[in-house]
């Protein structure tokens, strides 16, 4: 055979070109079998987390039909398009009360189905893809005891026409407001809500876990574990955080640099696939916190660069577990009037407390009530160091580079909002999770959504109109 100069260039070529292909094509194939897994993970969360959370507070049920309308339509894509054609079915306990034992969602022929369990303590948790439903060894929750509660409602005050124009839509094109609710002054309050929910209807808070998280690690700091700083103070620098000693086991890694302080500010350093709120592998994916969060490298120095991550919390969170068995979430719940709240775990139990918890309306009225007073409840116990709100609301790390809002440690700062009080502070959540605190005129306002992806609710204009409405302080 004869050889050109230029024959085996050409075949070279030719295969390189041939390779991308075929592997582009398996890529896709299987970035499309994922998502499949994870809207499956995605349907079965929700609709266990949804009715078991409604069933365990005594609000009134949830039906299947609300939770399909509401919390799985106008999600991320593509998961939206794949959830409605995903079969379910919803497995109780044959023990006479029927609580939900776990939600099964098929996505693949060869696989299991995506399967979220209700926890012996309440609360539902993600299986890994791939769990076999008969490995589930959770016991049956207990029967809550039924709840005696008043429904505080005013006679129409003047509020009242901008809490129904923001049911109707007013603030926000596509917004789908569930719940709003206005608290002023000593004892004033009005709320209006969406056909379907109430005052103690639990509710997804995504993001808005961040700043409950946060308010765990006060309550820590509070206890004398000195979490933030030495001695408890809150002005000295941060020291390192122990965990990735413990992670690691030495030393020499150099992410011990981290402090706690730089969790809370979104400023520990650390490299993340994606900002904000796309933690798929462990959210839907059923990955556990310890795989899925403390990983990731250093790109940046501790303290130097803002990034917005579920994994700082989660971290954070992973920082003070050591407290957990003595102290855990729901008795910070419990002291604070949290009555339909449920923090929920991981499939190996670790907390998932940058998202996945479950709250009323009225439980995050009380949230708000306890910033308002400085962590002090209304029996006069303080439950967070003194100076707590102050610190969370100090924008003393780096800040958003996009947006208006700024950052404290845990909760969003409105100081840049044209006619809102710069002592403004908000926890806010994906999908439409607001609770807005304005120390200065003694007012917290709430607002519940299911807003379907690439819609939003303006926040600052409802706060603005609200706060034009009430009287005078």
């Amino acid at each position: 055979m004869i050889r050109t100069a230029f024959a085996a260039p050409i075949l070279l070529g030719s295969l390189l070109l041939a390779v991308p292909a075929a592997a582009q094509n398996q890529q896709e194939a299987i970035d499309a079998r994922y998502s499949r897994a994870l809207a499956a993970g995605y349907k079965a969360l929700m609709l266990c987390g949804a009715i078991a959370s409604a069933e365990r507070s005594g609000a009134g049920e949830r039906s299947e039909e609300s939770v399909l309308a509401y919390e799985l339509t106008g999600i991320q894509q593509p998961l939206d398009a794949i959830v409605p054609s995903l079969p379910y079915k919803i497995v109780r306990w044959p023990d006479g009360r029927q609580p939900i034992r776990y939600v099964a969602v098929d996505w693949a022929d060869d696989m299991p189905p995506r399967i979220a369990f209700q926890r012996k303590g309440g609360g539902c948790s993600l299986g890994p893809i791939g769990l076999d439903a008969d490995t589930i060894a959770e016991a049956s929750p207990p029967k809550q005891p039924e709840q005696i509660v008043s429904w505080h409602m005013r006679i129409p005050g003047p509020v009242t026409p901008i809490l129904e124009a923001a049911i109707k839509g007013a603030y926000g094109a596509r917004a789908r407001t569930t719940a709003v609710s206005v608290n002023w002054g000593e004892n004033d309050w009005d709320w209006r809500f969406a056909d379907g929910f109430t005052p103690f209807t639990p509710q997804r808070t995504w993001s808005v876990a961040k700043s409950i998280a946060a308010t765990l690690v006060g309550a820590t700091e509070h206890r004398g574990a000195n979490v933030i700083e030495p001695n408890s103070s809150l002005s000295q620098p941060p020291p390192p955080l122990p965990i990735f000693l413990w992670y690691r086991g030495d030393w020499s890694d150099p992410r011990t640099g981290i402090g706690m302080d730089h969790l809370l500010r979104m400023a520990s350093g650390r490299y993340s696939d994606t900002p904000g709120n796309r933690t798929d592998a462990l959210y839907f994916g059923g990955g556990s916190v310890d795989e899925t969060v403390l990983h990731w490298p250093l790109v940046h120095q501790p303290g130097t660069v803002f990034r917005y991550a579920n994994n700082d919390t989660l971290t954070a969170i992973e920082a003070i577990a050591y407290s957990f068995e003595e102290h855990p979430p729901a008795e910070l719940f419990a002291k604070i009037g949290m009555q339909d709240t449920i923090a929920e775990t991981d499939w190996q139990g670790d907390y998932v407390l940058s998202s996945q918890v479950w709250a009323s309306t009225m439980d995050l009225i009380r949230f708000g009530q306890l910033y308002l007073n400085d962590g002090v409840l209304p029996s006069g116990k303080r439950i967070l160091p003194e100076g707590w709100v102050k610190y969370v609301t100090t924008p003393s790390g780096p800040q958003p580079t996009t947006g208006t809002f700024g950052y404290g440690a845990g909760f969003w700062l409105l100081n840049k909002e044209a006619g809102v009080p710069t002592d403004t502070f908000a926890a806010i959540g994906n999908r439409g999770q607001y609770v807005v605190i304005v120390p200065s005129r003694k007012v917290v306002i709430v607002r519940r959504g299911e807003d379907p992806a690439g819609s939003g609710f303006d926040i600052a204009a409802f706060t603005l109109d609200v706060l034009a409405a009430l009287p005078a302080k």
